[in-house]
C-alpha cells in the first residue's frame, strides 16, 4: 500500500466532507471489520479492526460481552417469547443502554467464570477482546460491502458535523444565496447545506430570484432521516435586533440595549431602545449619521419602515413614545393592564395608523392594551396670550376709519358757503357808508 497516497486521499476526503481525519479512519476501520466478517467471520460475531495509518497494518479482534446466569433467558422464558412471537433485544439501545437479558450466543457472549481465566479483573457487563489472525485478501462481495459501509459512515459523519455546526448557530444571522424556488418554498445555499425558507417565514410582498443574496435568521435545525434540515426566517422579529447588532457597534458592545420589538413583516416595525451608559443617545446611535445605520437595515428588509423609540420605566411615557409620530395629550393607566390615551382630533387617525397598525404595534411593543379616544388639549399661558392678542386685533379692526379730505366738495357744502358770503356783504356795505 502506498501510505503517502493513502494519507493524501484521507486528507482530501476529510476536507471535502468537512469531517475530521480521525473520523475517516474510524469509518475505514468499520469497513475493514465488515469485510473481514464477510469472508472469515461467523454469524453473530462482533469484529473490531484497528488501522495504523503510518505503517498500513490492520489488526483484528473478536469482541465478547461478559455475562452471568442472571443476565440470560431460561429455556422456559425462551419458549414463552416464541409463543408470543417476540424477538428479544440483543443490541444496545439508541441511548447506549444494554438489554437486561440475553439469549446466550457463544460468538457474542462469554460466561464470567470463563472470562476470568484470561482476565482475572473482568466484571459482568464488560467486554473482552480476543485477537484474531489478520487477513489481507478479500473477495469482491466483501470489498463491495466495505465500500458501502465507508460511504454510509462518511455520510453519517457529515450529517453529524453539519448538525453540530448549525445547531450552535441557532438564533444567529446567516448569509445565503437563493439556489432554487419550488412553489412557495425557497431553498437557500448557506454553505455546507441548504436552508429552507417556508412561505410563513417570508416577508409578504417580497420576491426572490436565483442568485439573490440575503441575510436570514436561523430558527432551528431539525434532524431527519435524510439529514439535518435548517429552518430559516425573514419574518422573525429577532432578525431586526440581529441586523442592528451588525450595523450599530453600541448595540453589539452592550452600551445600547434593545428592550422590545414589535413587527409586522413587510409593513412596519417599532423598536424600543435604552442606553446603559450616561451620555449615549440610544436613538442617535441606532439612526446613525444622516440615517446611514438605520437605512442599511431598512434596505436589507426591502424598505420596511422602522420606528426607533426611547424606552422608559414610566409606562405612561413609554406608551406615549410608542404611539409616535402621533402627539399625545394624556395617558391614563387603568386596571387589567389597560391604558386610555387621549389625542387631539386631528391626531386620531395618525395614532391609530393605517389598518390600525400603529396602535397595534404600540400595544405589542409595550405589552399594554391601549384604548384611544379624542380629548381636548389643556390650555397653557402661551395659548391665553395668543387668545388675548387675537381679541385685541379683532376690536381694532371694528373701529371706523378716519375719512381723508378730498379736493372735491359736495354741492350742499357749496350752497352753505354761498349763503354765508351773501350775509357778510350787506354788513360790509353798511360800514363803508357810515364811514363816508
Amino acid at each position: 500500500m502506498d501510505i503517502k497516497s493513502f494519507k493524501g486521499a484521507l486528507g482530501q476526503i476529510a476536507e471535502e466532507r468537512g469531517i475530521s481525519p480521525e473520523k475517516v479512519i474510524e469509518t475505514i476501520e468499520a469497513a475493514i471489520a465488515t469485510a473481514y466478517k464477510k469472508d472469515y467471520g461467523k454469524k453473530g460475531q462482533k469484529i473490531k479492526a484497528k488501522f495504523n495509518p503510518v505503517s498500513g497494518d490492520v489488526k483484528f479482534w473478536q469482541v465478547k460481552l461478559v455475562v452471568d446466569n442472571s443476565m440470560l433467558y431460561t429455556d422456559e422464558e425462551i419458549e414463552e417469547l416464541k409463543e408470543k412471537r417476540e424477538i428479544p433485544q440483543d443490541e444496545p439501545s439508541a441511548d447506549g443502554e444494554l438489554p437486561k437479558k440475553f439469549i446466550f450466543n457463544e460468538e457474542k457472549h462469554i460466561m464470567l467464570a470463563d472470562a476470568k481465566k484470561d482476565f482475572p479483573k473482568i466484571k459482568v457487563g464488560e467486554e473482552i477482546e480476543i485477537p484474531l489472525v489478520s487477513k489481507q485478501d478479500y473477495g469482491r462481495i466483501a470489498a463491495q460491502t466495505a465500500k458501502q459501509v465507508i460511504l454510509q459512515k462518511i455520510r453519517e459523519a457529515e450529517k453529524e458535523t453539519i448538525s453540530l455546526e448549525y445547531k450552535s448557530k441557532e438564533g444567529e444571522i446567516v448569509s445565503g444565496i437563493v439556489q432554487r424556488i419550488e412553489g412557495h418554498t425557497v431553498f437557500i445555499d448557506i454553505g455546507k447545506t441548504l436552508g429552507i425558507l417556508n412561505r410563513e417565514e417570508q416577508i409578504p410582498g417580497e420576491f426572490y430570484r436565483p442568485g439573490q443574496r440575503l441575510k436570514l435568521y436561523m430558527l432551528k435545525v431539525d434532524d431527519t432521516s435524510k439529514g439535518s434540515v435548517v429552518m430559516l426566517s425573514r419574518a422573525y422579529p429577532k432578525l431586526i435586533s440581529k441586523l442592528f447588532e451588525l450595523e450599530v457597534p453600541e448595540i453589539a458592545a452592550g452600551t445600547v440595549v434593545i428592550k422590545s420589538i414589535a413587527r409586522e413583516p413587510g409593513f412596519r416595525t417599532k423598536v424600543a431602545v435604552a442606553s446603559e451608559e450616561e451620555g449615549v443617545d440610544p436613538i442617535g446611535a441606532c439612526v446613525g449619521q444622516r440615517g446611514t445605520r438605520i437605512m442599511a437595515v431598512i434596505n436589507e428588509l426591502g424598505g420596511e419602515k422602522i420606528d426607533v423609540i426611547p424606552w422608559d420605566k414610566n409606562p405612561e411615557k413609554y406608551i406615549a413614545n410608542a404611539l409616535a409620530p402621533a402627539k399625545i395629550i394624556e395617558v391614563k393607566i387603568e386596571e387589567k393592564n389597560t391604558a386610555i390615551v387621549s389625542v387631539p382630533e386631528d391626531q386620531l387617525s395618525l395614532a391609530i395608523g393605517k389598518d390600525g397598525r400603529n396602535v397595534r404595534l404600540a400595544a405589542n411593543l409595550t405589552g399594554w392594551k391601549i384604548d384611544i379616544q379624542v380629548g381636548e388639549a389643556p390650555k397653557t399661558d402661551e395659548d391665553d396670550g395668543e387668545s388675548k392678542a387675537s381679541e385685541d386685533e379683532a376690536k381694532a379692526s371694528e373701529k371706523p376709519k378716519k375719512k381723508k379730505k378730498t379736493k372735491k366738495e359736495s354741492p350742499t357744502e357749496d350752497a352753505e358757503e354761498a349763503e354765508e358770503t351773501e350775509e357778510e356783504l350787506p354788513e360790509a356795505e353798511a360800514g363803508e357808508s357810515t364811514g363816508e
